[in-house]
């Protein structure tokens, strides 16, 4: 939480704190120089008055020009907001329209702007006067020469203009600080729903690392938190999910080994009282402590397949002949099947069905299947096996007449773990690596199946070669026929 509110701060709080410091400045000076412009435009609009009454006399005598300049002071009529003085050609002011004359020695730096020689331009001036008032002021020369009368001034107080000025800068810092308020308020409030959703998030995840897979996170927005916390209550099923499935995994396993390990301790004691291997009870006890022994080794194998699959399913890719694998591994059943009196028809073709593979495991795959419809089919059910071709793909389809499977365990059948109501004995992961290694083929198992009429197993194999894989070409020889 302090890292995000840290990142906050110094990322979106500083750059909007800076971003509304650097507009409050510009406001500022922009509003400031304006209400100076308006004191300065204001004293040269009475100046330009003043002298639009002067120019009415250019022609008189000195005596009546010096008399109108005189009466132009005396008669101001804007001394409320203005002071108008003369000013001699030496600097000093001889006349106010106030009618006191400041006690000043040297000359203001706007009157010695405009006596300069050549100045073209009107002084001016912004400062403190002698009573320490701040002032504008500004002097130009009179339209004619009267006397020793020069030139004119002008001087209004800023002491109005300062204040609105600092109402101005009160109201502005204001108005930014309510924006920042603002801006800090909405970011907390936004912070905190990205916090807090992630408290939330670090507490569920550590409560799931813990193997707590129960716990949920009640967050219910459609925003990407929310997305979030559903993933990781989505995952936390899922975990609770295979957690069980181990469990009831490693239950089953464990009596699936101790089954076979105890018929194979009870026979091995029963063997030490024949007389001798002539004698029919040793031989049949043999062939028990065999069978349970084969059942040990597959279970083992199984287990030894998933262990591999975690890591990554190794495949070694050869040119296959998937005529010739199908057929070998429907002779390696055959004579369990007929044991059982199950019937099994194998519809092979005569021609080469080349494919890249890799055969211990595609005969991996075809005997898991093969070995599930025959444990679950009963005596004088047909199992039909065949291979059906087009030109892309290659299909391998057994077909049963035994219970089916359900239309809940039909969506599970394939995961790990998994044994639906009425499975047989078996470790629950056989379709599990079959699966994967169809899809390590670029293949794929599909399972159809209606409960008490049977299933129909498709393994599609793509008859095109990997890229990766070896140019070595199938032993048998090979025959553009095709079955649809």
């Amino acid at each position: 939480m302090n890292s995000i509110t840290k990142r906050w701060m110094r990322g979106s709080l500083l750059f909007t704190l800076a971003i509304l410091l650097i507009a409050e400045g510009v406001f500022l000076y922009y509003m400031i120089s304006g209400y100076y412009n308006y004191a300065n435009a204001a004293i040269r609009d009475q100046f330009n008055t003043i002298r639009s009454q002067l120019t009415l006399f250019s022609s008189s005598s000195s005596e009546e020009k010096n008399l109108r300049l005189i009466r132009a002071v005396e008669q101001f009529e804007e001394k409320t907001r203005f002071e108008l003085m003369l000013i001699d050609s030496s600097g000093q002011i001889v006349l106010t329209s106030s009618g006191v004359l400041p006690a000043v020695e040297e000359p203001a730096e706007d009157i010695q702007d405009a006596l300069r020689a050549g100045a073209t331009e009107p002084g001016r001036y912004v400062g403190k006067n002698e009573n320490g008032e701040k002032v504008m002021a500004m002097t130009e020369l009179t339209p004619y020469s009267s006397g020793n009368i020069v030139a004119m001034r002008l001087v209004t107080s800023l002491t109005q203009v300062d204040g609105s000025i600092v109402n101005l800068v009160v109201a502005s810092l204001l108005f930014v600080g309510l924006i920042l308020l603002a801006s800090v308020i909405s970011g907390v409030y936004f912070i905190r729903s990205i916090v807090i959703p992630l408290q939330k998030v670090e507490t569920t995840a550590s409560s799931i690392a813990e193997g707590d897979f129960d716990t949920r996170i009640d967050y219910k927005t459609n925003d990407e938190i929310g997305s979030l916390c559903s993933t990781i209550n989505n995952m936390a099923e899922e975990l609770g999910h295979t957690e069980r499935m181990k469990n009831e995994f490693i239950t089953s396993v464990s009596h699936e080994l101790r089954t076979p390990l105890t018929s194979i301790k009870g026979w091995t004691e029963t063997v030490g009282r024949f007389k001798g291997p002539d004698d029919p009870g040793f031989r049949r006890s043999m062939e028990i402590i065999s069978g349970e022994t084969d059942r040990l080794y597959n279970m083992v194998e199984e287990l030894l397949d998933f262990s591999k699959m975690q890591n990554g399913l190794e495949l070694k890719m050869e040119w296959t002949d998937l005529a010739a694998e199908v057929e070998e591994t429907s002779l390696l059943t055959a004579q369990r099947a007929e044991n059982l009196g199950i019937i099994l028809e194998a519809e092979i073709p005569e021609w080469p069905v080349p494919i890249m593979a890799d055969p211990h495991r595609v005969r991996q795959v075809l005997l898991n299947i093969l070995d599930n419809a025959i444990k679950y089919s009963k005596y004088d059910d047909t199992i039909k096996l065949e291979i059906l071709q087009n030109d892309d793909y290659a299909y391998v389809v057994v077909t049963d007449e035994g219970r089916g499977i359900s239309e809940e365990d039909l969506k599970n059948v394939k995961l790990k773990f998994y044994k639906g109501e009425g499975a047989m004995r078996g470790s629950g992961i056989g379709l599990a690596v079959a699966d994967e290694i169809m899809r390590g083929h670029d293949g794929e198992l599909s399972i159809e199946s209606t409960l008490g009429e049977g299933t129909k197993v498709t393994l599609r194999f793509p008859l095109h070669p990997r890229k990766d894989g070896p140019a070595k070409q199938p032993k048998r020889e090979e025959k553009n026929t095709h079955l649809e």
